[in-house]
């Protein structure tokens, strides 16, 4: 590529194909050497008839030396094949890709890490890897290591680093060494909430220091609020690519996590109790009754439960317990605590509605548990941890002008401010 372009990156017709069951080094140049030498010796002529499957499929795409841009998707789309074949951790099966200038990846923990030298003699390594000359990454190795937190471990083996120690160290040394590009993949999941806010803070300034940032992420909200640009990749293959709020609103349309109906809960696996009662099925619907395309902050939400009774029991109550992505527990609406007694129930399918007005909720994902008891103890008689989710996007504009910060909480206020003076 011409140094001069505009583009920093350019795919152009790149397709992957992977050998299901090959190891994941496949695509590398030791690899293919290895591979090589056992055909020519006669050793390796089978895997030629081994199922394979295509990651990427004749995607072509430019990014600006000035873009910051997000690519979503779902588990398997592609994603972060991409980011490896830009960052030549693995190279395409067909297509060609340029790269302009120095290239920073954090696609896995720990990528470009020797597990055996130490975080001070690691941060010098990638240095060297890209191009820096040593006065260079002193000139920025102080600023390196207050942004990762690990100064205390510093002349530490990273192979007894924690995998968040890594991570900090990896995104300090990707983000602070200017990279012309940096990819970052959802490893960022990995942090704390402090830091992954912080991480999101860095990427902006590096695009506006006028370079480019593909950041790959299930997190709509951060991608929205920090990608004026969204490629959305679906079995490898290009669905769209636009303006963020475009191709995010679009993505949610076809992929929300909500059910286009109802979610079968007979065959959940590891649900507990004594079985005389059991959860049939969950609806998510929306003021009309349907289920919606994205359920938002300060929504109206109707959690439909069907169940069925298998022997006469009184006054069972059942909860529906909200829970974070960490596991702590949000919110536990129950019948019990609300004072609704069902009475005397005879074997039949019956169902339930939990109404909530307004979901204060936060944008985030919270898994779900549901819990059904017998009255007057706590013995259930059917129980089912975390057996779907409930994916909660940021509130519209009518609703909230401007964007939630990520982690900026849990609980979504319904409150207003009064100028008083």
């Amino acid at each position: 590529m011409r140094q001069d372009s505009k583009y920093a990156v350019r795919v152009q017709g790149v397709s992957k194909q992977y050998r299901i069951g090959a190891s994941a080094a496949e695509g590398m140049l030791r690899d293919s050497i290895t591979r090589g030498l056992k055909r020519l010796m006669g050793r390796d002529a089978k895997k030629d008839d081994a199922p394979t499957i295509w990651a990427v499929k004749d995607l072509s795409l430019d990014i600006g030396k000035e873009e910051v841009v997000g690519v979503i998707g779902r588990n398997g789309s592609g994603k972060t094949t991409l980011l490896k074949l830009l960052s030549k951790i693995t190279y395409p099966t067909e297509g060609r890709i340029d790269v302009a200038g120095r290239v920073a990846s954090l696609v896995e923990v720990g990528t470009g890490f020797h597990p055996e030298l130490s975080g001070r003699e690691n941060v010098y390594l990638n240095g060297s890897i890209l191009g820096l000359k040593r006065k260079e990454i002193d000139a920025r190795f102080d600023q390196i290591v207050e942004y990762s937190g690990v100064e205390a471990f510093l002349d530490t083996p990273v192979k007894r680093f924690s995998t968040g120690m890594r991570l900090r160290l990896g995104f300090a040394v990707a983000a602070h060494l200017f990279p012309d590009v940096l990819l970052v993949d959802e490893v960022l999941a990995v942090g704390d909430a402090e830091f992954q806010a912080k991480c999101l803070q860095t990427m902006g300034e590096v695009g506006r220091r006028g370079h480019a940032v593909v950041f790959v992420s299930h997190n709509l909200e951060a991608v929205e609020n920090l990608c004026p640009r969204t490629i959305w990749l679906d079995r490898g293959v290009l669905r769209a690519d636009g303006p963020s709020k475009d191709v995010i609103a679009e993505y949610l349309r076809e992929t929300s996590v909500a059910p286009k109906g109802t979610i079968d809960l007979t065959e959940v696996d590891g649900r507990e109790g004594t079985g005389e009662a059991r959860f049939l099925g969950l609806e998510f619907l929306d003021a009309s009754g349907t289920p919606p395309v994205a359920t938002r902050s300060g929504d109206p939400l109707t959690i439909r439960l069907r169940y069925e009774i298998l022997e006469t029991v009184r006054g069972p109550y059942f909860g529906v317990t909200f829970n974070s992505e960490f596991g702590s527990i949000v919110a536990n609406p129950n019948t019990w605590s609300s004072g609704v007694d069902l009475g005397v129930v005879e074997p039949g399918v019956y169902t339930l509605d939990l109404v909530i007005d307004r979901l204060h909720l936060m944008p985030g994902t919270y898994p779900i548990t549901l819990w059904l008891n017998r009255h007057g103890d706590d013995i259930s008689m059917d129980w089912l941890e975390s057996c779907t989710v409930l994916q909660v996007a940021a509130p519209t504009a009518a609703v909230l002008p401007r964007p939630l910060k990520r982690r900026a909480g849990t609980v979504f206020l319904d409150a207003k401010w009064r100028p008083m003076g």
